[in-house]
């Protein structure tokens, strides 16, 4: 009997070594660090946990430095977060409805993880991995950090592999520029990634967000049921508490939106389809007077005022509430996968993936 004991013993310690204890069963290849891209008085930190954005420093209209990113003061923080906070998300963002879809006569079931539903990925997304360091280089005209990350065919139920790669780079005055790649190798699939950065322009323990100014260059918006997965229905924003098509203050109709506490929808982006960058959105905080324009070559951009943060405690002992920052995630459509009308999101080894976000800072007195 105690040899049994011993034998029992010595399997749970495999087990929990090896992280099938828990559920997890993910072993990192790479190891996770912290990097720094910086070009004049801009300063942008990263890790390759989720190929993350941890903090972006930005001066104000007095020269005064501040983070306008909401993060962690330690990586080991990332990997208990469950607000997707500074991440790159995917294999596909956003939603899709009953975490299934059928592709060329196959069905295919997907890990859910909120509810019926799957939300950026699964249970372990790509905010989840550590991805690999392709590339470094912190000097010159053009800084830059590419990460790249091996999907196996399977993860969280979706099918084939892929290779997918972002590469974050400082260009000419205040810029940053995001190019997401994916290439499908052996079987068609989904991929609509996203750049989950939570902002905060008048810095991210300057409080919430509600006083700032948005503009969205969106006319319509993709309706959703109340799981939030979009019926396949579009609606124009005119007259409505989503009509950011000139600048408004974000709190100013915040209170109308009772069921989803806030903003969480995808905007519809006026403009050409393909990759020619075209106007998303401006945020403007003019207390500290940082303004943030957004361009992009995705179809989408989900607004979220990050209504669900509760308690969050992040960098510098600040603690999050909701509304503490805005999500400004470029996309594919949600759910685009079950609804034909929708710009297509599926990647073969014949058509690659292109996402390119450009955000240009300045100030105003």
């Amino acid at each position: 009997m105690a040899n049994i004991s011993v034998l029992l013993c010595l399997v749970i310690t495999i087990l929990v070594a090896s992280g099938f204890a828990n559920g997890s069963g993910y072993e990192p290849k790479e190891k996770i660090g912290v990097y720094e891209l910086k070009k004049g008085d801009l300063s942008v930190k990263f890790t390759n946990w989720g190929a993350t954005i941890i903090s972006l420093i930005l001066p104000d209209k007095n020269g005064k430095l501040a983070d306008v990113v909401l993060g962690y003061d330690s990586v080991n923080e990332y990997k208990n977060d469950t607000s997707y906070i500074g991440a790159i998300v995917g294999r596909v963002a956003n939603r899709i409805g009953g975490a299934q879809f059928t592709l060329n006569g196959t069905h295919y079931k997907l890990v859910a993880n909120e509810g019926k539903n799957i939300l950026h990925g699964g249970l372990r997304g790509f905010s989840d991995v550590v991805w690999k360091v392709k590339k470094y280089k912190n000097g010159g005209h053009t800084p830059s950090i590419a990460f790249t990350y091996h999907s196996t065919d399977g993860e969280q139920g979706f099918p084939g592999d892929v290779i997918v790669t972002v590469t974050y780079t400082l260009l000419g005055d205040k810029q940053l520029s995001i190019k997401m790649k994916a290439k499908a190798l052996n079987k068609p699939t989904p991929v609509n990634l996203a750049q989950h950065t939570y902002w905060n322009l008048g810095g991210h323990n300057s409080g919430n967000i509600l006083s700032q100014h948005v503009q969205i260059f969106g006319s319509k918006i993709t309706l959703v049921d109340k799981g939030l997965i979009p019926t396949g229905k579009f609606a124009s924003v005119k007259g409505t508490p989503y009509d950011f098509l000139k600048p408004q203050v974000v709190g100013s109709r915040i209170d109308k939106l009772k069921a989803t506490k806030g903003y969480d929808i995808n905007y519809v982006l006026d403009g050409p389809a393909g990759n020619k960058l075209k106007r998303a959105a401006v945020v403007h905080d003019s207390k500290s007077g940082r303004m943030l324009e957004l361009s992009t070559n995705a179809p989408g951009m989900q607004f979220y005022t990050s209504n669900y943060l509760q308690d969050v405690k992040g960098k510098g002992g600040c603690v999050y509430q909701p509304h503490a920052a805005l999500c400004l995630e470029t996309q594919g459509f949600p759910d685009a996968v079950n609804h034909p009308n929708f710009p297509s999101t599926i990647v073969t080894p014949t058509k690659s993936y292109k996402h390119y976000m450009l955000f240009k800072f300045s100030t105003t007195a």
